[in-house]
């Protein structure tokens, strides 16, 4: 991969019905693309996930039911558009950026496939996937940030001078997550070293090893600190796969 800073690279993210990426929908989807010496592109989607959103998730992204239903795109259409982006930046050789990538491309996988349309993956076949996760990145670089909730978006954000004003949007988000990767590339440029396909197989131990290491502290930590000894951290990257059911 050449040097990250002078690529150019596309960003995602997604808000959704809620936290689980494997029953949850897509309610909105930002794409944008930036560097290389070209005008920045932008494109965003607010989709109508067909089942009702929480008055939780409504409150982190601002989409109620009947602006949903009233302005929201059929998702077959909506969907596909986006993964369509992703294919043409994976066929590219775009790399890719999401802050907490298997979230979002887990969510997209599934929903792709709720609605009968080809995943990414099944779009860009034999292609690598030159997907980078500033989240799994960052813990991996800088393994000692205390405080609870400090690595997620904002902070992790702040940390890296990150200044953005809209958070949770999915524009916003996408964005910041994009200006994360800038960051950690100019401040660990040993990054720049590994190429695409290194680079993912690279994050996904990094990831394995992370939801190790929280597993086996779940598991010893005391009950009043949320200890539980059957807690399952499930370290997959960037595909959570849907359980097995009993006889698969």
């Amino acid at each position: 991969m050449s040097s990250f800073a002078d690529a150019r690279k596309a960003a995602w993210d997604t808000e959704t019905t809620g936290p689980d990426p494997l029953t949850d929908r897509i309610v909105t989807a930002a794409f944008t693309v930036r560097g290389g010496g070209r005008p920045d592109r932008d494109f965003s989607w607010l989709v109508n996930p067909q089942v009702a959103i929480p008055e939780a998730a409504t409150a982190v992204h601002g989409i109620s039911d009947a602006k949903a239903q009233a302005e929201g795109a059929d998702p077959k259409v909506a969907l596909d558009e986006l993964a369509t982006n992703l294919a043409r930046a994976v066929e590219w050789g775009m790399p890719i950026v999401a802050f907490n990538q298997s979230f979002d491309w887990t969510i997209l996988h599934h929903d792709l496939v709720r609605h009968g349309l080809p995943t990414v993956e099944e779009r860009v076949g034999l292609h690598p996937l030159p997907l980078i996760d500033p989240h799994v990145i960052d813990k991996q670089v800088d393994r000692w940030v205390k405080g609870s909730g400090q690595r997620k978006l904002k902070p992790t954000a702040e940390r890296y001078g990150v200044q953005l004003e809209d958070w949770h949007t999915a524009e916003a988000d996408a964005l910041a997550a994009l200006l994360i990767a800038e960051a950690q590339f100019e401040r660990y440029p040993q990054l720049n070293n590994y190429g695409p396909a290194e680079l993912f197989a690279a994050q996904q131990a990094w990831r394995a090893e992370q939801a190790a290491d929280l597993q086996a502290y779940f598991r010893s930590a005391p009950k009043e600190r949320g200890g539980d000894p059957k807690k399952i951290i499930d370290g997959s990257w960037p595909l959570i796969p849907a359980p097995r059911k009993e006889g698969q």
